[in-house]
């Protein structure tokens, strides 16, 4: 009897579909569950939260590098760990990333942090590994880093598109602190943002042949191209195939270059 009453009450109470599986139902709860106990902690509670504890929270949350780093910032606690790999570049993606070499290729998030790249992307535009992982976000290099703004062709224009298609991106993520904190980054470093970031011009990502003056090798004729790994606003593998064959031998060159610096 008390079976019976409690199930109309369930159903009831539930949003969820009727079709769900019972594991599903579990995952929904789960969460439920876990929203309700954080939702009673106070700011005064988290103050002294461990790094380990840190790490494993950003870990469940599946945080890229630099949300990661914003993390501990937040929180005042050294990274025991700052350079962990973001979960969403699996070990499948970055076989893919070194098979297209010498393709320059990257994986980036629609916030345009750069995730995981392979050798030739590496040095196309400056070097990106002595860039520590917060700062290997190709919008704040856009407008910030000497190097890569020496590197692009047509510079006021491509910087233009990037604010734009920031902006659209972020309709999707006001509230979320990590896009916060890189506006915020923008707009204390680069004037040039604030004034292109003030015309509130919004565009869609789109691929294009663009042109890019690498110090080593020259000019270059590429095809920016944009593959989607989930939804149109999470991560895509960015690859730049070459237009002619002089662009595609000195991508060679560039690559053999690039493997050139690296640590023995």
């Amino acid at each position: 009897m008390t079976t019976m009453a409690a199930e109309p009450l369930l159903a009831a109470d539930s949003t969820e579909s009727p079709s769900e599986s019972p594991s599903e139902m579990r995952r929904h709860e789960l969460a439920a569950f876990l929203r309700s106990r954080r939702e009673r902690i106070t700011p005064e509670q988290v103050i002294q939260v461990s790094a380990q504890v840190l790490d494993a929270l950003a870990r469940a949350l599946l945080l890229d590098p630099s949300e990661r780093a914003h993390l501990f910032a937040l929180a005042a606690a050294p990274d025991p760990a700052p350079g962990t790999e973001c979960p969403t570049v699996t070990p499948a993606l970055r076989t893919v990333l070194e098979q297209l070499d010498p393709i320059p290729a990257c994986v980036q998030n629609s916030r345009y942090d750069v995730l995981a790249y392979n050798r030739t992307y590496s040095r196309l535009l400056c070097d990106l590994d002595a860039l520590p992982p917060e700062d290997r976000n190709c919008l704040l290099l856009a407008f910030t880093h000497d190097d890569w703004r020496a590197s692009i062709v047509d510079l006021p224009e491509v910087t233009r598109m990037m604010a734009a298609k920031f902006r659209a991106s972020m309709a999707g993520h006001l509230a979320e602190p990590a896009w916060k904190a890189l506006l915020h980054r923008l707009e204390t470093r680069s004037p040039e943002f604030r004034e292109v970031w003030e015309r509130h011009e919004v565009v869609d990502q789109k691929g294009r042949t663009k042109y890019i003056r690498n110090a080593r090798v020259g000019l270059l004729h590429v095809e920016h191209t944009n593959l989607w790994l989930g939804p149109a606003s999470g991560p895509r593998l960015v690859s730049y195939p070459p237009v002619d064959e002089e662009t595609r031998t000195r991508l060679e060159r560039l690559h053999r270059i690039a493997l050139a610096a690296e640590p023995k």
